[in-house]
Parts: C-alpha cells; sequence; structure tokens
C-alpha cells in the first residue's frame, strides 16, 4: 500500500473480501476496485475545520468525531470535496439525507472523484489488510476497547495500524459505511464497522457488522472518508 502525499489517505489496490452475518448466518464474497481510505477517523478538529460545527460530547480536536449521523457523515463529504476542488460524490434530496426519505434518496455518483464513505466490503478489505484471522494484531495493541479504554473515547492513531498502515480499524469508535444493512428487514438502517470504545472484545473483529438508523447521534459512532481511485 501507499501514502497518497498530503491527505492521509492509503491507496488500496482492488481485491476479493468475503463477508458474513451472524444474524442470519450467510457469506457472500465482493470484489473492490481500487479506492483510497483514510488512514484514520475523520477528527472532532477536521469536521469543524469543514462544517464548523463540533457534535459530540468528548473535548479536544484530536478524538474521533462522534455524536454524527449517517446523514452528518454524507453531508461532511460533499463539503470536504468542495473544499478540495474535487467532485462530490453524493447527491442529496432537498429534505437532507435525515429527512424521512433522505437515507433511501440519496444517491452515491461512482465517477466522482469526490470523497464518500466506504462500502462494508472496501471497510473489511481494508481492515484486514492481507490477512485472514478476526483481528490484525493483539487487540491491546491495535484497538481501544472496554478492556483497556478507560471507557472513554481516545485520540487517533494512538494504536499500532495494521500492515497497510491503517489506525483505529477496530475500537475506538464505530464507523459509519455507505450500506444498507438488509432493506427487506430493517429498510434504511445502514451498516457500522468496528467496534468502539464501550465494546467487550468479541465486538472488535474484522466481520462484526452492527446496524443503526441512519439518524442516530451516538457518543461511540465515528466515521472515515475514501475516495474511487482510476483503474
Amino acid at each position: 500500500m501507499e501514502t497518497i502525499a498530503g491527505d492521509g489517505m492509503i491507496a488500496v489496490r482492488r481485491g476479493r473480501v468475503t463477508l458474513s452475518d451472524r444474524r442470519t448466518e450467510r457469506a457472500w464474497t465482493v470484489g473492490v476496485g481500487p479506492y483510497a481510505l483514510a488512514d484514520a477517523p475523520v477528527t472532532a478538529e477536521l469536521y469543524e475545520r469543514v462544517t464548523g460545527e463540533r457534535p459530540g460530547t468528548a473535548h479536544g480536536g484530536r478524538l474521533p468525531v462522534e455524536g454524527v449521523s449517517w446523514g452528518d457523515a454524507v453531508r461532511f463529504c460533499n463539503a470536504l470535496s468542495a473544499r478540495d476542488g474535487l467532485v462530490p460524490a453524493y447527491r442529496i434530496p432537498a429534505d437532507g439525507p435525515d429527512g424521512a426519505d433522505g437515507a433511501e434518496g440519496t444517491v452515491w455518483d461512482r465517477d466522482a472523484d469526490g470523497y464518500r464513505l466506504p462500502t462494508e466490503a472496501e471497510w473489511e478489505h481494508a481492515c484486514r489488510a492481507g490477512t485472514t484471522e478476526a483481528r490484525y494484531g493483539p487487540l491491546d495493541d491495535i484497538a481501544w476497547h472496554r478492556g483497556n479504554s478507560g471507557e472513554r473515547l481516545h485520540e487517533v492513531r494512538g494504536r499500532r495500524p495494521n500492515a497497510w498502515g491503517l489506525h483505529d480499524m477496530l475500537g475506538n469508535v464505530w464507523e459509519w459505511c455507505w450500506d444498507l444493512y438488509d432493506p427487506e428487514v430493517y429498510g434504511t438502517y445502514r451498516v457500522l464497522r468496528g467496534g468502539g470504545w464501550f465494546d467487550e472484545h468479541w465486538s472488535c473483529r474484522a466481520s462484526v457488522r452492527r446496524r443503526s438508523h441512519p439518524t442516530l447521534r451516538i457518543d461511540d459512532v465515528g466515521f472515515r472518508v475514501a475516495r474511487t481511485l482510476p483503474g
């Protein structure tokens, strides 16, 4: 993997990953194209610099931003794209992504070069970084979880990264992904990945999927950004 100079993004090669869902006992394999993924979750400092807002209850610019909905994350991606002169990845309906039909109505322009949320396949592919185990290293070395966090949020990049240079893929905050969790059963609920600072060790695994309504704002949920790369 390589760092894209100046913006904290790691280029990830195309590949395939097998996802699984414990609830339905289903597994499926997904191919992913080349993309870039932020080496850490979006921080409170960056979120405030781009949006002028400081959500959540924790104080500290290098802490992951938390208390953000899926819709907040989508809006941030478009705002960051506009700041950096990129084509926004999302077309958001007039009532916003948190409106009655907003999450369902937000469209991803897959040809855009702007920032976006990773798909859950991209997320797991990057989290595993070529490994096949539940975690890419000893949990206490790589993640802030209930057993070592002191039941609080921690600054990003404080634990050892995976082999591709990505920090906090497990623990600290759960991360919003683009995907619907199971639309036939849960409607517009979106996928969360990675586990958080208050989670027991079994939730901090590469394969664990969590779901939530896209309007949820809670103190252990944040996100990181991705970009589609040519090729």
